[in-house]
């Protein structure tokens, strides 16, 4: 089965949706538990990433945790999206 670059999925499906693309940043860590990709985004833009009551955000979790393989027992995949605004 073919393995799928998260950053390049996650820039792929977030830069048609801000301002800036050029800004759209993806820096992955490992914890215990998750494997957390954090998404950056011009200040402006975090609302159009995170949506009214967060629709657009649960959509992009969704999608960037069904193109994990779940037949590897693997950890979970977690998108984080770095909020400048508070």
């Amino acid at each position: 089965m073919l393995s799928v670059d998260f950053p390049k999925l996650i820039q792929a499906l977030v830069q048609p949706l801000v301002k800036e693309p050029s800004a759209v940043t993806v820096t992955e860590r490992d914890t215990n538990r998750y494997h957390e990709y954090v998404l950056d985004v011009a200040p402006q833009d975090v609302g159009r990433v995170i949506g009214r009551q967060g629709h657009v955000a649960s959509a992009l979790r969704s999608v960037v945790e069904g193109a994990r393989n779940k037949r590897i027992n693997a950890k979970k995949i977690r998108l984080v999206i770095n909020d400048h605004r508070h």
